[in-house]
């Protein structure tokens, strides 16, 4: 008779029920009921938590959650922090005294890396000049070769050439896909003397050569026969069986 009244009183008599006919099913309690028009799931054991969740809980699915958990609190706070005090070089110095400097290690470099994936590159450069200046820090061609490909691709080319610089002072040289990356940004830059400079230091490098940054090399100095035919016939001595496309002469601006 309690039950019954129990149900007369709900407002929705298609839950009821339902609920009357898993009550009746079993004798053993309902472990968990949704509120969402989810089928309900029975479970014996506590350890399975998707069956007793059959509803999106509004958390985001996939790398992005996953790549969040990542980032401890005091990183996210940073990250935070940064972008809030960016228009504010005062407050900007101020909360990397009070707070980034507390970072660890490990947490320093987290925001380093979530700053350059969502392309805050001028604070990323910031972030990487605070670590090195830690005890810790020790010359890392990679941490390098992601914030120079970071600022190269959003065209921040003084500040390439400013890290090209610090690199080569601490004996590092950059792989192949770091030469492509800034040869084509400083192309796309209009500069193709500094193209060549960081050409030049890519064959002075103790790692053999790969073909794309010569063929991106290539491509781009259409516009100057003279320094392209120094780069091919580089590019032939070092890949023999390799060949070159050339255009018509007309793109040469020759006449």
């Amino acid at each position: 008779m309690a039950s019954r009244s129990f149900f007369k009183n709900l407002k929705n008599r298609d839950l009821a029920s339902l609920l009357l006919v898993e009550f009746t099913r079993s004798s053993k309690p309902i472990k968990h009921i949704s509120s969402t028009s989810s089928p309900f799931v029975e479970c014996n054991s506590f350890k399975t938590a998707s069956c007793f969740r059959q509803y999106h809980d509004g958390r985001p699915r996939g790398p992005l959650w996953k790549g969040k958990k990542l980032i401890g609190k005091e990183a996210l706070f940073v990250i935070s922090g940064f972008k809030r005090f960016n228009d504010d070089e005062d407050k900007l110095h101020k909360f990397i005294k009070t707070h980034v400097l507390r970072l660890l290690k490990m947490d320093m470099i987290a925001v380093l890396t979530e700053l350059e994936r969502q392309e805050q590159v001028s604070l990323a450069l910031m972030m990487f000049k605070v670590m090195q200046k830690q005890d810790w820090y020790k010359p890392d061609a990679y941490l390098y070769k992601d914030l120079i490909i970071a600022l190269a691709r959003a065209k921040k080319m003084d500040e390439v050439l400013q890290l090209w610089e610090s690199m080569r002072e601490e004996n590092l040289f950059p792989d192949s896909q770091t030469y492509t990356e800034v040869i084509r940004g400083f192309l796309n830059y209009g500069s193709p003397a500094d193209a060549m400079n960081i050409y030049e230091d890519m064959k002075n490098s103790p790692d053999p050569p790969e073909e794309l940054p010569f063929r991106i090399l290539l491509k781009g100095l259409l516009p100057h026969p003279l320094l392209r035919n120094k780069v091919k016939q580089d590019f032939e001595e070092i890949f023999p069986d390799s060949s070159i496309y050339d255009p018509p002469q007309e793109i040469f601006g020759a006449r």
